[in-house]
């Protein structure tokens, strides 16, 4: 007698396509890199609460992380370093970064939806979808991902130069900030490229 084969209803759709979303944190800043993050999440363990990084308290975003890279079939940091957005300016810097977080994904993705307006030059198919952050889940998680891994470099930062206050600023160009500049000079962290650095290295 012939067994009937059986149908596991939860298991994930082999045909399904493997959405990775993209999102950066750190255009903006003096100092740092430009770090992004690539995430392809399991339809199969969904994650509550994800939401658009800046909307989230630090404690739920590093609880959220957590789950992320815990739960995700795969998820990539990438990163473009102040050098590189000095030479290539801060909008090219940011295409390589996402180039590199979503080569780095231990799966290939089928499609990448990228926060913002534009996409870097990809091997597949990528859609720009503008405040996705807050609106496509692996966009969201992208987003959380990369300003974790940032919030603590600018920790690590502070804790090595804590005239600075990278803690509290994470390298944004506020008063504070722009003050300590003027007190204490750039570091070879802070982008040369940017005006409130390149005014403090051009000759009196």
């Amino acid at each position: 007698m012939k067994r009937s084969a059986t149908i596991d209803l939860f298991a994930p759709d082999p045909q399904a396509p493997l959405l990775a979303g993209v999102d950066e944190v750190g255009r903006g800043p003096l100092v740092g890199a430009v770090v992004t993050a690539a995430v392809i999440l399991d339809p199969a363990r969904p994650i509550a609460g994800l939401n658009d990084s800046k909307k989230l308290s630090e404690r739920r975003r590093e609880e959220l992380a957590v789950e992320i890279r815990d739960k995700a079939l795969a998820w990539s940091l990438g990163r473009a370093e102040p050098e590189e957005i000095d030479e290539l300016n801060i909008l090219h810097a940011t295409m390589l970064a996402m180039q590199r977080a979503v080569a780095g994904l231990a799966i290939t993705p089928s499609e990448v939806l990228i926060d913002g307006n534009r996409c870097p030059p990809l091997p597949m198919p990528a859609q720009a979808v503008v405040k996705g952050d807050a609106t496509v889940p692996a966009i969201s998680a992208a987003s959380i991902i990369a300003k974790v891994a940032r919030d603590r470099e600018m920790a690590e930062l502070h804790a090595r130069h804590p005239g600075y206050g990278f803690d509290r600023h994470k390298g944004y160009p506020t008063a504070d900030h722009l003050e300590a500049l003027q007190r204490l000079g750039p570091l070879p962290e802070h982008r040369r490229s940017f005006a409130p650095v390149r005014a403090l290295l051009l000759p009196a």
